[in-house]
């Protein structure tokens, strides 16, 4: 009877303690499975896999009979991916990165709440790569957005699919996504080395070489020389926002070991334009939506918002690349706005009609069609006004703005350029550094917002990592 009381007040214990527990925080089966009254449930687990075991296409990595030591530059998504395959299959991994802590653009990414990925068609998604489509599309075959909201809540983190079809975590923030991502990094014996920047390889050794960052003094006993590496994944960002940690700075180094490096440009950035004193001074930051931008063959439906410099936007972000493009062969691109698009000319023209000629311009447009005073100041910048409501209405829905150039990329969202992919092996590798691998935006890809370029980022630090894994059985044991 003392024996079935005693197990009885450890049951009672146990499920207080569940209870209490984090959802991750479980006793595994063999726990469960022994009647032994002194037995403590196992330690928290966070578990890698995000699917079934018996899912075919979820990754999951064979253990490494060596414990081979990889360094990742960089902490950002790309970086931290990699990281979770390379430790879940038994490397030795350091993480280095250059800011006091790690994932500062995925916070920032989420400061407006977290679009992780998108929920469209494989093939659509796959066609916001442009150009670099083909070449990314094994990585984003490999880690699609299911696998990406499975591994999510995997970490405790449930994810939904908004009206626009993106993904978000339902708690629209990136820090507790962060946080758990952590957490389950170093359970798997992750070791990270904040405030230290990566310089290149020794021109003697051809070692990795790292010098201290961000204030401190000097090098975690890691990172000194001589400095081993069985493997070095490369995931420092484009150019991007430098103020968060992707500077452009690697760029010097990889061209020194006769890697191609396609220049770094602005993506999903703003343009310029030469405003009159009245725009700039009167309507900088006033948005102008629902607006439809149209640029040769391609238009974009959204919104924009008049800045002191030219314009920005989600709609602009999307044309972004071609816009460049052009602008840099022909110094210049003529963009056209439709100020109304659910509404033709004809309706346009009869509701101005109605309206009387005596009525200033600012009224006649909001009398008859619901127009801010900053359309009018629009018509105005494009020199002469027209009178007649047909070919009043005909302006504005093909209001030509000039553009001079994007904005500078330490204002863009991404980058444009980096490694180019004939640089590299399928698996991600240099060819002309065997043994370094690169992913992320430092690779020669770009994609709109709305979700893609997290989805890329991602998927691109785990091929990186399963090519690294394949490149050290092959070349290593």
């Amino acid at each position: 009877m003392a024996r079935l009381s005693l197990l009885s007040c450890w049951q009672l214990w146990l499920k207080r303690w569940m209870r209490m527990a984090k959802p991750q925080r479980k006793p595994c089966r063999a726990c469960w499975s022994r009647s032994a009254i002194w037995l403590l449930p196992c330690a928290p687990v966070f578990p890698l896999r995000t699917k079934p075991p018996d899912d075919p296409a979820q990754f999951s990595p064979e253990r490494m009979s060596t414990p081979y030591r990889v360094f990742v530059i960089g902490g950002g998504p790309a970086g931290l991916a990699a990281a979770e395959v390379l430790s879940d299959a038994g490397c030795v991994v350091h993480v280095v990165e250059r800011m006091p802590s790690l994932g500062r653009k995925f916070l920032m990414a989420g400061r407006g709440g977290l679009n992780i990925s998108h929920s469209e068609a494989q093939e659509k998604l796959l066609a916001r790569y442009g150009a670099a489509a083909p070449w990314l599309a094994p990585a984003l075959a490999a880690w699609t957005t299911d696998d990406i909201r499975h591994w999510m809540s995997a970490l405790g983190q449930e994810s939904f699919i908004g009206s626009s079809g993106r993904v978000f975590p339902k708690s629209m923030k990136a820090s507790p996504l962060l946080r758990a991502w952590l957490a389950r990094l170093q359970q798997q014996g992750v070791q990270f080395h904040t405030r230290v920047d990566w310089t290149g390889w020794d021109a003697t050794t051809g070692r990795l070489s790292f010098t201290p960052a961000q204030g401190r003094s000097d090098l975690p006993p890691d990172l000194v020389e001589p400095c081993r590496a069985d493997a070095v994944m490369l995931a420092t960002g484009g150019a991007s926002w430098p103020r968060l940690g992707s500077n452009g700075a690697w760029v010097p180094a990889l061209q020194a070991q006769g890697a191609t490096v396609v220049p770094l440009q602005p993506a999903n950035c703003g343009f310029r334009t030469n405003w009159s004193a009245v725009m700039r001074d009167r309507f900088a930051g006033t948005p102008l939506k629902p607006v439809a931008l149209r640029f040769g063959d391609h238009t974009v439906r959204g919104e924009v918002v008049v800045t002191a410099t030219g314009l920005e936007g989600g709609a602009l972000y999307a044309l972004s690349g071609v816009l460049r493009n052009h602008i840099s062969q022909h110094g210049q691109a003529e963009l056209l706005l439709d100020l109304r698009p659910d509404l033709s000319v004809a309706t346009l023209a009869s509701r101005l009609a109605k309206v009387r000629p005596r009525e200033s311009l600012s009224n006649r447009l909001r009398k008859a069609l619901r127009l801010p005073p900053v359309v009018a100041a629009l018509l105005r910048e494009e020199g002469e006004v027209p009178v007649t409501p047909q070919a009043l209405a005909e302006r504005l829905k093909a209001l030509p703005v000039l553009l001079t150039g994007p904005e500078s990329i330490e204002r863009a969202i991404s980058s444009a350029g980096g490694v180019a992919q004939a640089a590299c092996e399928a698996n991600f590798m240099l060819h002309a550094k065997l043994g370094v691998f690169v992913a992320g935006e430092m690779l020669d890809w770009e994609a709109p917002t709305g979700g893609y370029l997290l989805h890329a980022c991602l998927a691109t630090g785990r091929a990186a990592a399963k090519g690294a894994l394949q490149w050290l059985r092959e070349t290593r044991s």
